[in-house]
């Protein structure tokens, strides 16, 4: 559905006060309402004539009408029951859109896209990105999005985008399936209610096929979950805890991959995390 059309801003104090509602801290709502933060969204996430979209958390529907002038269709998922009345009232000039009422972290991702070559665009809840983001990405291979455009803590998307040397698990858990980078960092003052932190545009383009072999994803975030259990402490210690093993079959183990077993877990890079479990028997 794309086409040239000046979407005029929304107010989401005003439309929340229309309904008589506020927005749920439990819930993590913050509405993005600035419209040049929203345009970048879009043109961050590239999005074609025939695409398809999957938006997470609606809310109001700010980045839901930038969305629907832009692709053929938006499938937008909703948990809040409350905002299902003014999502709907919102999006009544778009009939490209389809509001979906339910929770996304309990909803297969069959059930809900209709098309396997899809993009993914939301402004996510902080406290439930970790979890947004593996959902996404450890889905049906078949229906795994080409694109995810997530705007998400500044914080939380710089240790996404880290390099070996200050990697975390949940930055190993994005880099085997995509390149992250940020696109644009988007001021508190963008939003209604202003967080207490600022906000980045996360766009993770998918790869064709993981940089570890499907038959190594398990073993390998089980090897990567033991490594940074314990974080302050060298791999030896750290996996032989997290493992099970003794010290010394882990440095044996660190050895043979030719890894420094006195290293610790955020200095190592996806290859050495991959050679490393192709030598374990998990």
């Amino acid at each position: 559905m794309s086409e040239s059309r000046v979407i005029p801003p929304l107010d989401a104090a005003v439309l929340l006060k229309k309904f008589g509602l506020r927005a749920d801290k439990k819930l993590g709502q913050n509405f993005l309402q600035d419209s040049s933060a929203l345009e970048s969204i879009v043109r961050a996430a590239g999005i074609l004539e025939d695409d398809c979209v999957l938006e997470i958390g609606p809310g109001l529907g700010s980045l839901t009408r930038h969305l629907a002038v832009s692709a053929k269709e938006v499938t937008a998922v909703e948990l809040d029951p409350d905002l299902i009345g003014p999502l709907q009232a919102v999006l009544a000039p778009y009939p490209n859109v389809r509001v979906v009422h339910g929770d996304i972290l309990k909803l297969p991702i069959s059930e809900i896209v209709r098309h396997p070559d899809y993009l993914v665009v939301a402004n996510i809840p902080y406290n439930i990105t970790s979890a947004i983001i593996r959902h996404l990405l450890e889905s049906d291979p078949s229906l795994r999005a080409r694109r995810i455009v997530l705007t998400i803590q500044k914080e939380v998307a710089e240790r996404i985008c880290a390099k070996p040397g200050d990697l975390s698990l949940l930055a190993l858990s994005v880099q085997v399936y995509g390149k992250p980078v940020i696109a644009k960092v988007i001021p508190a003052e963008s939003f209604h209610p202003i967080p207490k932190v600022d906000s980045a545009i996360l766009r993770i383009d998918i790869y064709d096929q993981p940089l570890v072999p499907a038959n190594l994803l398990d073993p390998f975030f089980k090897l990567t979950k033991a490594g940074f259990g314990q974080k302050r402490k060298t791999l030896r210690n750290s996996l032989s805890s997290g493992l099970h093993i003794s010290a010394k079959e882990a440095e044996s183990m660190l050895t043979a991959a030719g890894i420094d077993f006195m290293r610790r877990a955020e200095t190592l890079s996806i290859e050495e995390w991959k050679m490393l479990c192709a030598r374990i028997d998990m």
